[in-house]
């Protein structure tokens, strides 16, 4: 190089060192700072940014020591505008954050979601609700503001609009629970229904002959699925199960509490309560403390999830394990196969249940509950 060569480059240098430092002063540095320091357009940056592969890889270098020396961090929302994606999974929620946060389930289920988002390079973006409206709103609102690239939804309804909205759409999604009618949704699940059946034979082999079930809303497919897996082994066994006995409602411990002081005050109450969740358990063990019953020697006790709390109780919970961060996880793979350019092998995994007997079942007493 000449002298004069070299003389230019040191000027430059030194530019580049001064530009940097009152970039620094300023306070928040643009894109066009970078630009004005990497001597290129803010365009040229933007597509330096996206990994345009018409930008050479000296340009890209020149852009990227600018970035450094400002200490540039590109904002999230104009980035996705340029590269028409957020690297963001939607989290959807269909309760309000206050339930959904303080849920076993959910918290399990978001820690295997966040752990392969994670892996993969992405981050999450959850929403929660206090309506169904609501929540579809904020869904498709993410979604075509392009604030998450596709969407995991923690629930599955029957005939859910949000899902006909998305499908419509072509918006990426995954649904954790069986989506009934729609074959070309994504889903994971387990088999709620085998599980269900596997807890009313264990309390029929125990010798249990009457039973009641305390279940969430209605209109959850997980619902009615172990409703139907309930009452289709009672009909096998050729017993029946009374419409007073079945308590639908929510799963909270407050809704488990509520509808057991009603079930163990009818004139002959069960001798076993299927809880359709083990938050739903604790409620009914404390209504049945509540009355004098001890468990399992008065009454019989049965959960879902196999919650942490769960072998806390006393006496601990006869339980079906639920297998709910590895549902978060498998649900996160595909929607991320998706989104990649991936097609998953399958467009529904069903993981597999486990019962859990512990201290809370047992032989009915002699006369039932007085």
């Amino acid at each position: 190089m000449s002298t004069s060569g070299r003389a230019s480059a040191r000027r430059r240098g030194q530019a580049s060192a001064t530009g940097s430092r009152a970039f620094a002063s300023e306070g928040r540095v643009t894109i066009r700072d970078v630009a004005r320091l990497a001597q290129v357009s803010p365009s040229t940056v933007s597509r330096a940014m996206a990994g345009n592969p018409r930008i050479s890889e000296a340009t890209r270098a020149r852009v990227l020591e600018a970035m450094e020396r400002l200490g540039y961090r590109p904002n999230a929302i104009a980035r996705s505008l340029v590269t028409r994606t957020s690297r963001t999974l939607g989290i959807v929620l269909y309760r309000p954050a206050d339930e959904a946060f303080a849920h076993p389930f959910f918290a399990e289920a978001l820690r295997g979601v966040a752990s392969v988002a994670q892996a993969n390079g992405y981050s999450l973006l959850v929403t929660t609700a206090e309506t169904y409206e609501m929540e579809a709103q904020q869904c498709l609102a993410m979604l075509e503001e392009r604030r998450a690239d596709g969407a995991v939804l923690l629930a599955s309804r029957s005939s859910d609009p949000l899902v006909a909205s998305l499908l419509q759409r072509q918006h990426p999604f995954v649904v954790l629970g069986r989506v009934p009618d729609r074959r070309s949704v994504y889903w994971v699940n387990n088999d709620n229904f085998q599980a269900a059946a596997m807890v009313v034979l264990h309390l029929l082999q125990l010798g249990h002959r009457e039973l009641a079930v305390v279940g969430g809303r209605p209109e959850l497919v997980v619902t009615q699925d172990r409703l139907e897996g309930v009452t289709s082994t009672l009909q096998e066994a050729g017993l029946g199960l009374a419409p007073e006995r079945i308590a639908l409602g929510d799963f909270t411990w407050e809704h488990g509490y509520r509808e057991t002081s009603r079930l163990l005050a009818q004139g002959r109450p069960p001798t076993a309560i299927v809880a359709m969740d083990d938050v739903l358990a604790a409620g009914v063990i404390r209504a049945a403390r509540e009355r004098g019953l001890e468990i399992p020697r008065d009454l019989s006790v049965v959960g879902f999830n196999d919650d942490p709390m769960a072998q806390l109780l006393t006496p601990p919970l006869t339980t079906v394990r639920i297998p709910a961060r590895e549902l978060g996880e498998a649900a996160a793979r595909q929607l991320i196969d998706r989104l990649d350019g991936r097609i998953p092998p399958v467009r529904h995994v069903v993981l597999p249940v486990e019962l859990v007997v512990r201290g809370t079942t047992g032989p009915p007493p002699a006369r039932g509950v007085s």
